[in-house]
């Protein structure tokens, strides 16, 4: 619960622990529509999301069909894909840096910032932080 701060950036090997949305439906097309509203009616302030992609791949006809696998990214997938009026220009990055690392298959390592606020409250951040 306070583990990030305002003015923080979330790393994107923590962002999908942020939140979690999920929906339901009596099948796929159902569960899907579902998502797609609720993707239109979430409410996030203070941080950017990846909610375009999200809608992005919702809508697109491989996944519609179920006819995709983990290659999804590299194989449907160009950050000039998302509609320019999408609020969030940071997800285009995020969808690069992910693809990147797919096609390379090798995982970036988790740098902890130096210039994080020191720790205060709760007993995870002194751990995160690091005792001083």
């Amino acid at each position: 619960d306070d583990g990030f701060e305002q003015g923080m950036d979330i790393p994107i090997y923590y962002d999908p622990m942020i939140a979690k949305l999920v929906t339901f439906g009596k099948d796929r097309q159902e569960a899907i529509e579902r998502m797609l509203r609720a993707i239109d009616e979430y409410q996030i302030t203070g941080i950017q999301t990846t909610l375009p992609f999200g809608r992005y791949v919702l809508q697109h006809p491989a996944f519609v069909s179920g006819n995709f696998d983990t290659n999804f990214i590299r194989d449907h997938f160009t950050p000039a894909d998302l509609t320019p009026a999408a609020p969030d220009a940071s997800v285009a990055k995020v969808a690069a840096v992910l693809t990147a690392m797919l096609m390379t298959e090798k995982k970036a390592p988790v740098v902890a910032s130096s210039d994080a606020p020191a720790a205060a409250g709760s007993n995870w951040k002194r751990n995160r932080l690091g005792a001083r």
